[in-house]
């Protein structure tokens, strides 16, 4: 199997288990955001802005990575055409199931971001990529891949690893790893996720997030950093997430 094939896995597991990324929302919040009153994350504890977004009627919006029935009905809500990525069968059927009970369309993908996603140039108006790409080895690709399937002057909104957490022990009070942190090529690393149950992990260095989407052609708008929302990094208020807003300039 494949690491991809192990996460895919790994995921729908731990969806099984009970993981909160994969608990879909109740009915009452999707009349709420029916009404106008909701929020997202793309990282773990900041609520996106609403200006990042403009307005969504009508517009053609891909969840890359993004299944799990927690941000597409919001969306839908608001009145965009949703379209939803994952390799995670139960995060799609996370999916479906709020779809059919909220009476809504979506256009629902299993498969794996890591290859060139299956869409048309130009499709979309805006990519909503949550925190995912640290289970995911090379990001640039999938960078090239957004700006892609982007028109011209669609948005990519995405939260990214800040690689802090794969230097410390699991009680975040010792350095013990050197970077890149890659269990493919380091057997110890791999040792440490098998432990702890979280499937294959990458660190990436703030030059393969932000200019892997720079040198892909996208003009960074606005970010914002966030904490793990548990654990001594996050009691110490030390940052170890990114958000990003990024635009694909009608230029190119």
């Amino acid at each position: 199997m494949s690491y991809q094939d192990i996460n895919a896995a790994t995921i729908d597991r731990w969806v099984q288990e009970g993981w909160e990324w994969g608990s879909p929302i109740s009915h009452q919040d999707y009349l709420r955001a029916w009404e106008g009153s909701w929020d997202v994350l793309l990282t773990p504890t900041k609520k996106v802005p609403h200006a990042w977004f403009g307005e969504l009627k009508g517009k053609k919006l891909l969840g890359l990575a993004s299944g799990g029935g927690q941000q597409m009905p919001v969306f839908a809500a608001l009145g965009a055409e949703c379209t939803v990525l994952d390799y995670s069968e139960r995060q799609l059927d996370a999916e479906r199931m709020v779809a059919r009970r909220e009476g809504y369309d979506i256009r629902i993908l299993r498969a794996d971001m890591t290859k060139p996603l299956p869409f048309e140039n130009e499709e979309f108006d805006l990519i909503f990529h949550p925190v995912s790409n640290c289970y995911v080895r090379e990001v640039k690709p999938i960078w090239r891949e957004c700006w892609r399937v982007l028109k011209p002057g669609g948005l990519l909104l995405s939260g990214v690893d800040h690689y802090v957490n794969y230097i410390v022990d699991s009680q975040e009070r010792e350095i013990v790893n050197s970077l890149p942190f890659d269990p493919l090529s380091n057997a110890e690393q791999r040792r440490q996720l098998e432990e702890a149950d979280a499937g294959f992990q990458f660190s990436h260095s703030l030059e393969e997030q932000i200019n892997g989407q720079l040198q892909a052609g996208f003009t960074l708008l606005e970010l914002y950093e966030d904490t793990n929302g548990a654990g001594r990094l996050h009691e110490l208020n030390i940052p170890t997430f990114l958000a990003m807003r990024s635009r694909k300039d009608p230029a190119g």
